[in-house]
C-alpha cells in the first residue's frame, strides 16, 4: 500500500476553521518556497552551492526535500516550527486542540521515518528549523558537502601500509617485499 493511501486511511477529516481569520491564515500556508526556505536557498547560492528544489530524493518514497544535492546524496528539510513541533517554539493551539496535536505528532513521526528511510538508502539528512539563521544553515550545507567529499576520497584511497607490510601487487620480480615510500624505509635488523 503506498504512503498516500495509508496516510488518508488514518488521518481524520480536518475540522472547520474556528474563525474566518483562522481560515484565511491556513489557506495562506505554502507547501514550498516559504520565506525561510527562500532565505536558505539564497544563502546557499551565494556560497556557490547548486541544488535541486522540491524533489523526491527516493523515487519510491513520497516525501519531498526542500533542497537536494543528488550527487552528494544530501537532502535538506527546512521545517516550520509549528508544523513540525519545534521544541523551542511550538505552542499547542487552543481551538481544535485534539486534532492539531495529533496532526503535529503525525508530522514529527513522518519526519523521523523520512530520516531513517533516507539514511538507510545512503543519504545524509539535514533538518533546519525556520527560526535558524539562513547563513548558519548554508554553513552547515557547505560543511556537509565537504564531509561527503572527504568520505568519498577516503573510500577511494587504500589503507596505509605499515613498515614491513607488503601490499598486493607491490612485489618485485625477485619476490622481495617493497614498502611504500610514504611509510619510509623498512626497519633494519641487526645480527
Amino acid at each position: 500500500m503506498n504512503d498516500r493511501l495509508k496516510d488518508r486511511s488514518v488521518r481524520p477529516e480536518p475540522p472547520q476553521a474556528s474563525s474566518a481569520a483562522a481560515r484565511k491564515v491556513m489557506q495562506g500556508n505554502r507547501g514550498r518556497d516559504t520565506r525561510p526556505e527562500l532565505a536558505v536557498r539564497r544563502a546557499a547560492h551565494r556560497r556557490g552551492l547548486r541544488y535541486r528544489v522540491d524533489v523526491q530524493p527516493l523515487p519510491n518514497v513520497r516525501r519531498r526535500a526542500d533542497l537536494v544535492f543528488p550527487r552528494e546524496r544530501i537532502a535538506v528539510f527546512i521545517d516550520g516550527c509549528y508544523w513540525h513541533g519545534c521544541p523551542e517554539h511550538y505552542k499547542a493551539p487552543s481551538a481544535n486542540a485534539a486534532y492539531w496535536s495529533a496532526k503535529i505528532a503525525t508530522n514529527v513521526a513522518r519526519d523521523q521515518d523520512t530520516n531513517s528511510r533516507l539514511a538507510a538508502a545512503g543519504w545524509r539528512v539535514i533538518r533546519a528549523w525556520e527560526h535558524e539563521s539562513a547563513e548558519a544553515v548554508a554553513d552547515r550545507l557547505v560543511a556537509a558537502r565537504i564531509e561527503v567529499a572527504h568520505e568519498a576520497a577516503n573510500l577511494a584511497r587504500p589503507a596505509p601500509l605499515h613498515h614491513g607490510q607488503a601490499a598486493q601487487g607491490l612485489r618485485g620480480d625477485s619476490g622481495e617485499r617493497r614498502c611504500l615510500e610514504e611509510e619510509g624505509p623498512a626497519p633494519r635488523h641487526h645480527t
